[in-house]
């Protein structure tokens, strides 16, 4: 199991390790997690490029595809998060929703945390912003991004 450090308890931001950048979902208990991702379930990034993306529940192992996975409320520091269960219902509201997408201002980790805490927050995003410089670093990311979506496809199609 691939499950870096204490188990998840409900409402709980989970964040998935990627290569290049991390998924997000939030656990609403019984082995599931509740996310933005394409229709397969897989990851929000290949929504990027139709800007659709759709929120489902899927078991966390079926989520994480091998990858590491980890509890990771980092923005409890900054905000205070809503009870577990006001959290989980509201989640399992949003499921089956197709929902706009941008990498920058609608992601799967701006969704999460705007169930957990009542505002979105994507450090992700803030950080490639912060460090970008002028047009060659963000046509780098770019090429970076869509190399790493490349190779999770051809990944998960040798499965």
């Amino acid at each position: 199991m691939p499950l870096e450090g204490p188990s998840p308890q409900p409402g709980d931001l989970i964040e998935f390790i990627r290569t290049l950048y991390q998924h997000w979902g939030i656990y609403v208990g019984k082995g599931n997690v509740v996310h933005l991702t394409d229709q397969e379930g897989f990851s929000s990034l290949s929504s990027a490029f139709g800007g659709i993306a759709v929120v489902r529940e899927d078991p966390i192992e079926i989520v994480a595809a091998g990858c590491i996975y980890r509890v990771n409320n980092k923005y409890d520091k900054k905000r205070s998060p809503y009870p577990p269960e006001k959290i989980v219902n509201a989640a399992r509201r949003e499921v089956g929703k197709r929902m706009n997408y941008s990498v920058t201002s609608a992601n799967c980790e701006h969704f999460v945390t705007e169930l957990r805490y009542n505002k979105a927050f994507c450090d992700q995003v803030d950080n490639a912003k912060t460090y970008a410089v002028g047009g060659l670093a963000t046509v780098g990311a770019a090429v970076a991004v869509i190399a790493a979506f490349s190779t999770v496809q051809r990944n998960r199609q040798n499965q």
